[in-house]
């Protein structure tokens, strides 16, 4: 049975372990599809070109690009992951496009944010809000660090409730994806905790009361690719 702690120390050094494959594993284990359902989180967010982002969870960086690469882009992004190694591969990702100057990637925990109350004006998170210790405080760090009338999207997997899709899905997820995982990251832990920590998390239901009861208004769940992801929105008040 895979080994569900959350503690940040694990988590960190989870992904630093494979940080290195980790977007080529991405790619290959969603057969790209993962492109497609960030670029769609970030239309959610209907940017006009003035507003600052914060990509909690950022990982390698690659939902905090989209945002600076958008048309219209976000005219200023943060991207904030407490596994170093990964915001080492995302700084080289932000060096080779000449990102720098406008994509900042720090250090920090997404139950305590860097950034001063009420200063973003959109939060995005990428398959990371499962792997925080407390959902609901992170949802609360969210409410606190968005302007009044800040949009939220959050992309997150999910298990598909059609019977014949969720079959393959589970086989898919629980069997194969975790022995590829392993072969190519070299990395034991790692895919046998994402399938598992993809289970324990709050289904997108309950999330989504999580979220309201957060204080977020205009809460929505849409499934995409047949509900294997939820890309969840909201705004604050």
């Amino acid at each position: 049975m895979a080994d569900l702690s959350k503690s940040p120390a694990r988590i960190a050094g989870m992904f630093d372990a494979i940080a290195i494959r980790y977007d080529r594993l991405n790619h290959l284990l969603s057969a790209g599809i993962d492109r497609r359902w960030r670029r769609r989180a970030i239309r959610s967010l209907s940017l006009s070109g003035r507003e600052r982002v914060l990509d909690l969870c950022t990982g390698t960086a690659d939902l905090a690009i989209g945002a600076r690469v958008a048309r219209p882009p976000a005219a200023r992004v943060i991207g904030v992951d407490f596994a170093g190694e990964m915001l080492r591969v995302g700084r080289q990702k932000l060096r080779r496009r000449k990102l720098t100057g406008a994509v900042t990637l720090v250090r920090g925990d997404a139950l305590r944010v860097p950034v001063v109350d009420r200063s973003m004006h959109a939060v995005t998170v990428g398959f990371g809000i499962r792997n925080v210790e407390d959902t609901a405080a992170a949802c609360a760090e969210i409410h606190r660090v968005l302007a009044p009338g800040g949009r939220v999207a959050i992309l997150e997997f999910a298990i598909p409730t059609s019977p014949p899709i969720r079959a393959v899905y589970l086989w898919y997820f629980n069997h194969l994806l975790p022995r590829i995982g392993r072969l190519l990251s070299r990395h034991e832990a790692a895919y046998g905790y994402l399938p598992a920590s993809v289970g324990a998390f709050a289904s997108p239901e309950a999330f989504v009361e999580i979220m309201r009861r957060t204080g977020f208004s205009n809460v929505g769940a849409v499934p995409l690719t047949f509900g294997i992801v939820y890309l969840y929105t909201a705004e604050k008040g």
